[in-house]
Formats: structure tokens, C-alpha cells, sequence
């Protein structure tokens, strides 16, 4: 059964993103101060050197790999509030994907940064854009080896808000 609607302070309440009887609610934001917000994010695609080959040498069928895994991790920042349930809709000031390839390791790192002036923070999408862009390289890439892995996406840096600078 669904409970009814409550009214709720969060700051009594213990969990912010459940109300008194445990109904799931977005944050209330609106008492809080916007601040610069910086939110980084990485993971590792572990390919094979079939993989990493036609990678490098631009010569996978679907076309330039990072690129589009780019602009895809950059999609997937703007859309995360589409797919993270109690996400807020924010503003994307700043939006950065990067690669770093390791061909002795066989792995491309992935790093998505974003940047927001607002009152909540961008880790949630830093994350997202992660995510995305690993997913893309796996389906750019799967026809050619679908035993790609995506392992160690992670939060690597948070500023601004209450809670203040996280480091990993």
C-alpha cells in the first residue's frame, strides 16, 4: 500500500530521501546555498589488443570509438535526472570526458568532470557521464570482443556544499 503524502522537514529526518513513514522523496533543496560544485568521476574498460588496435587506428566499423563515447559520457551528464530517480535537474556549467589509454595494461580510463553553480552537486552526473562513455566503448567495440570489462568507476573528487571536499 502507498502511504499517503506527509509533509516533511528533512533536517529532522534521519534519511533524506525518505519521509516520516519511509515514502522515497526528492531532497528539498530550496533553503540551500548554491556554491560552485565540482564533481569528477573515473572507470577502466579492460580490452583486448584486437580492441585496442582498432581503437587507436581508428579502424572500428561504427567509427572514431572515443570520440563518440565522448559525446555520449557528455549526454549522459545531461540526462542523468532522466535516470537516477531522485536526482535534481541541474545546470551543467562545465563538462569534460577524457580518455587515458594504457596499452601495456590493455585499459582506457575514463574521467568525466562537471561543473555546476547550485544547490545540490554534480557527482551523480560526473558518474553518469562515466558510465555512458565506458558503455559506449563496449558496444562500439563488442563485435569485434564481447569479453570487454568495465570495473573501478568511482568517485574521485567532490567540492562545494555542505558536506564540503571529498578527495578519494
Amino acid at each position: 500500500m502507498i502511504g499517503e503524502p506527509v509533509e516533511v522537514n528533512t533536517m529532522e529526518n534521519e534519511f533524506t530521501h525518505f519521509d516520516t513513514v519511509g515514502n522515497a522523496i526528492m531532497v528539498d533543496v530550496s533553503e540551500k546555498t548554491a556554491t560552485n560544485r565540482i564533481g569528477v568521476a573515473e572507470g577502466i574498460i579492460q580490452v583486448s589488443e584486437q580492441v585496442m588496435n582498432a581503437i587507436l587506428d581508428k579502424t572500428v566499423k561504427k567509427g572514431d570509438v572515443l570520440s563518440v563515447a565522448r559525446i555520449a559520457g557528455i549526454m549522459g551528464v545531461k540526462k542523468t535526472y532522466e535516470l537516477i530517480p531522485l536526482c535534481h535537474t541541474i545546470t551543467t556549467d562545465s563538462c569534460n570526458v577524457d580518455f587515458f589509454v594504457n596499452k601495456e595494461k590493455m585499459e582506457i580510463k575514463a574521467r568525466c568532470s562537471v561543473r555546476t553553480f547550485g544547490k545540490t552537486g554534480v557527482e551523480m552526473e560526473a558518474m553518469t557521464g562515466v558510465s555512458i562513455a565506458l558503455l559506449t566503448i563496449y558496444d562500439m567495440c563488442k563485435a569485434i570482443d564481447k569479453r570487454m570489462t568495465m570495473s573501478e568507476i568511482r568517485l574521485v573528487k567532490k567540492t562545494g556544499g555542505k558536506s564540503g571536499d571529498f578527495y578519494a
